[in-house]
């Protein structure tokens, strides 16, 4: 578990993070979001004792990540995946992390295994791209079997494949309980993967809500080849093509029993809702420090 308590840091008259008061608990997957410059790497920075905060605490385990025996065994992250040194191989950088925290070389071949890195291990780490430096840093902190992990922008030069195989490897770190904390910008994989939304802006904290609630249905798709009279007994339905009817404000069952009721053959019924990237843009949209003008 992760504990920020009223955790703020400042750069001389800049507030990176403001007065931030948050509790990431265990078998959930924790959506990090927010603009450019929120606040966001400055935040995980905090929590890993990188930066010093002006004020308030980040607790993990009810500690100080200074004051961990061995951290990663507690707290894995992964914050810049070119953070390793070039000349060195995969393999050698995640032997010299499992020698510093007593963790056994086996247990080097099981995460590059979990990762699919084991026959690139081999090669020297300044010619990995984007994506495989991405899983040899997700290697390196699930290296010490974490209870917390945390990663910050972890898709980035994923393709397809490996966008989804971390989508799965977070859910099944979170159903084992395990805290997970996880950053991103694109939304419709934080849509898939996150359980919880944390959104910052301007180093505040915007929204802290389930999935489900910041994406919550406002209406029914109805499909069908006869729905004029169900649009006629809906005065909030609208019809958003030849044969189909939005209907605001209702739900699937309400709207499938009066299409039982009328009679009237339905291809298609399914809730609609403002995807998160519309709550997400409405939530921050005048929390953008650098945004463009329209």
């Amino acid at each position: 578990m992760i504990s920020l308590r009223g955790l703020t840091k400042r750069y001389g008259a800049t507030t990176a993070v403001d007065d931030l008061t948050l509790d990431l608990t265990p078998g959930t997957v924790t959506g990090f979001l927010g603009p450019n410059g929120a606040g966001k790497s400055t935040t995980m920075r905090l929590i890993l004792g990188l930066d010093a905060p002006t004020s308030g605490a980040a607790l993990i385990g009810g500690r100080r990540y200074a004051d961990l025996d061995r951290p990663l065994r507690t707290i894995g992250a992964l914050l810049d995946a070119k953070a390793v040194h070039p000349a060195r191989s995969g393999r050698d950088h995640l032997r010299a992390m499992a020698r510093s925290q007593g963790v056994p070389d086996q247990r080097v071949e099981e995460v590059l295994a979990l990762t699919g890195m084991t026959e690139a291990a081999r090669r020297r780490a300044g010619t990995y791209s984007l994506g495989m430096s991405q899983r040899l840093g997700i290697a390196g902190a699930l290296l010490g079997d974490p209870a917390v992990l945390m990663l910050d922008e972890p898709v980035n030069g994923l393709d397809p494949d490996g966008v989804r195989w971390i989508r799965t490897l977070l859910r099944s770190l979170a159903a084992e309980g395990r805290t997970v904390f996880v950053s991103s910008h694109l939304m419709s994989e934080m849509e898939r993967t996150a359980d919880r939304l944390v959104v910052l802006g301007r180093g505040r904290l915007i929204a802290d809500e389930p999935m489900e609630r910041l994406v919550a249905a406002g209406g029914v798709l109805v499909r069908g080849p006869r729905l004029r009279p169900l649009a006629d007994a809906l005065p909030q339905a609208g019809w958003s093509g030849p044969d189909e009817l939005t209907v605001v404000g209702a739900t699937p069952e309400e709207v499938g029993r009066l299409a039982y009721e009328l009679g009237l053959p339905v291809y298609e019924l399914r809730p609609v809702g403002p995807s998160l990237e519309e709550s997400y843009l409405r939530l921050t949209e005048t929390a953008t420090e650098y945004g463009a003008r329209r």
